[in-house]
């Protein structure tokens, strides 16, 4: 007679279990943004406002303000501010919809299920500004070939490097807000109403406006726009991105990996 022993796995050999790869995670946190009506309503409202604009400008500007480097411009002021959205959405829909239990049931580890959320979303707003890019270069071709456009092509390394850094900073920004607040409406309205009372009140107060570009995130940035910053103005940028975006994204994530979930 042969008895069978049944051994319990040791707990090295339990922490060795696999667990959810990181692209697939990245792949589910891409399908979220996509899928969900909400996710693609806004994708497909940068898409318009970002075609919408070029085309006003294609027929209202000047023939010599037709230049490639005008165009890409107007790309970034509608999508400087929808991108940010796209970066709350991505954060706090869960904790908004109470469908983290299931995400975090699935994978317990918090860190990797918010670096896939924010993978995902440097992923999309990366395809968001080469669409931009590619916009801008129709308009200017058909500028040139149908409204007798300037149809320079000028922009260099410093105009392309101005531009990806301002959208990932807008970017970066919606993606703390939304760390920090877990909750779609509130985030939406922090982030669009509280730069700009403080951009206002540094408009409006005269003797703070020489303080403005070491505390107000528009002052800063707004050399990024016309592609003139340079000495002083770098350290402007490094100063706010550090008050608006850094200090709220650490303090959000520590909140996000503590937090109870219901």
């Amino acid at each position: 007679m042969t008895t069978t022993t049944f051994q319990m796995p040791s707990i090295r050999q339990t922490d060795r279990t696999a667990g959810v790869p990181m692209t697939r995670l990245v792949r589910v946190e891409l399908r979220k943004l996509v899928d969900t009506r909400a996710g693609a309503w806004l994708l497909a409202a940068i898409a318009l406002v970002t075609v919408a604009a070029v085309s006003i400008y294609l027929f209202a500007s000047k023939a010599s303000g037709l230049t490639f480097a005008d165009f890409v411009y107007v790309t970034v002021l509608p999508q400087s501010v929808l991108l940010p959205v796209l970066g709350i959405m991505a954060v706090t829909t869960e904790w908004t919809q109470r469908t983290g239990l299931v995400t975090h049931t699935l994978e317990p580890r918090r860190g990797r299920v918010l670096a896939a959320k924010y993978a995902a979303t440097g992923i999309l707003g990366f395809l968001v500004v080469v669409l931009a890019l590619a916009i801008a270069a129709v308009a200017n071709v058909l500028g040139a070939a149908f409204l007798h456009g300037n149809g320079s092509w000028a922009y260099g390394i410093d105009g392309l490097r101005d531009t990806l850094l301002l959208q990932l900073l807008s970017l970066l920004q919606g993606l703390a807000v939304g760390t920090l607040l877990m909750n779609t409406a509130a985030a939406i309205v922090v982030y669009f109403a509280l730069p700009g009372a403080v951009n206002l009140v540094f408009s409006m107060v005269d003797s703070l406006k020489n303080a403005a570009g070491w505390i107000d995130l528009g002052t800063s940035q707004t050399p990024l726009m016309d592609h003139s910053i340079a000495g002083v103005g770098w350290l402007h940028l490094l100063a706010t991105t550090v008050w608006w975006i850094l200090l709220p994204l650490v303090v959000g994530i520590w909140r996000l990996l503590h937090r109870e979930i219901k």
